[in-house]
């Protein structure tokens, strides 16, 4: 009963992550606008916060393996809600781009915690897949939430009212959660210990690879979430309740993507190697339909099915890379993975913003084109010649 209670809240506390990054996507005009920067120096702002991230991997492990996961959560939630309650007082900019950094320790301590403590549950595969879904979930209602909201008040309120939901899930945390004695995952940390594991994990090639490769794939997936919006009122003559409404289709696709197509894959009898290769080659084809699309219904679909086909491919990836790195690697692989991941999630994003600002927000989809024929050059060499190749249990691909 309680991990059935716990696992609920994890969903919960991943729909409140993905309203952050689909919330992002909007308000980033008026940031602009208020703070009177161009788009290469906000980028200070993604890059903070994933500094933040990377910090709370690295104390993920000896958090969670000496005072549990609810201590962990909790740290989390209380970094999230102080981040997000500075933010509402629209500090000076030099100041938003700081507390990025307390902001983004709290996304990436409660990511991780919950990534750890529901891959030591039992049927870990289709409940990690599903955490990741609900993420989806989120970033589709944030776009929605945030436009609603700047209609009759200012960006800093919708920071405001992220913190106000985030305090009740971090009271039923509290509730919820077990005690470190109770917890499994604390005994996973307990047996694989980060620091030993860290270098082998560093050498493996597959694990550099599908590192490599979510690198590429948040890079995409941000840099479109966080920058479409822009790109279709700036580009494309988009009105702005358009805009928002295609934004949060995006999200839909992906959320879709990932309850739909992994046991779509299973039924047609596709392997991993194969699923992954269909949703590679579908984000392509929709990103270059696009590009080139006329008219607001088109580009509207053409934004739902990019996110329907980059839904699968991320916690794909988390479930097939790390097993193949070797017995007992796979918790630190998908530590190092995750790492690659908030690298191309800060990187990437800047670097569209960069070229929009100097180019032209038209470029936005060139962008993504070149993104989205790098990930099939990644995946191929993880693919070619690797367990991959055979068909996989229906729990491996159930809601990929």
């Amino acid at each position: 009963m309680i991990a059935r209670g716990t696992v609920a809240l994890s969903y919960f506390l991943f729909i409140l992550v993905g309203l952050g990054a689909g919330v992002n996507g909007v308000v980033l005009l008026p940031q602009l606008q208020d703070y009177g920067v161009d788009r290469t120096l906000f980028g200070l702002v993604f890059f903070a916060g994933s500094a933040g991230f990377v910090a709370a991997g690295a104390v993920t492990g000896p958090v969670v393996h000496r005072w549990g996961c609810r201590a962990a959560l909790l740290l989390g939630v209380a970094s999230y809600v102080l981040g997000g309650l500075y933010i509402a007082t629209r500090p000076s900019f030099a100041a938003f781009v700081l507390v990025q950094l307390l902001a983004g320790f709290g996304t990436g301590l409660l990511e991780s915690v919950l990534n750890a403590y529901v891959a030591a549950l039992p049927e870990a595969t289709g409940r990690l897949n599903r955490l990741h879904a609900f993420f989806g979930a989120g970033a589709l209602l944030g776009p929605l939430l945030a436009t609603w909201m700047l209609r009759f008040t200012t960006w800093p309120i919708v920071f405001l009212a992220l913190a106000g939901v985030a305090v009740p899930l971090g009271l039923a945390v509290a509730a919820l959660f077990p005690r470190r004695a109770a917890d499994p995952a604390a005994a996973v940390s307990e047996e694989h210990a980060g620091r030993r594991l860290l270098g082998p994990a560093l050498r493996s090639r597959v694990v550099l690879l599908g590192s490599l490769l979510l690198t590429v794939y948040v890079g995409l997936e941000i840099g479109v979430g966080n920058w479409a919006f822009s790109y279709l009122v700036e580009a494309r003559s988009v009105t702005q309740t358009a805009a928002g409404a295609t934004v949060s289709l995006y999200w839909l696709g992906l959320t879709l993507g990932r309850f739909l197509l992994g046991s779509a894959a299973t039924r047609a009898g596709l392997t991993a190697a194969g699923l992954m290769y269909t949703c590679l080659a579908g984000i392509t084809v929709a990103t270059a339909l696009t590009w080139v699309l006329p008219g607001a219904v088109p580009l509207a679909a053409g934004f739902a099915l990019l996110g329907f086909f980059l839904g699968p491919v991320f916690p794909t990836a988390m479930v097939v890379v790390p097993p193949l790195a070797g017995p007992g690697l796979a918790p630190t692989a998908i530590g190092v993975m995750n790492a690659g991941s908030v690298v191309g999630g800060a990187a990437l994003p800047w670097l569209a913003g960069a070229v929009t600002q100097g180019y032209g927000a038209w470029t936005l989809m060139p962008f993504a084109l070149v993104l989205a024929v790098a990930q099939l050059a990644v995946w191929w060499p993880v693919a070619a010649g690797s367990p991959l190749r055979t068909r996989p249990r229906q729990d491996e691909l159930s809601r990929a």
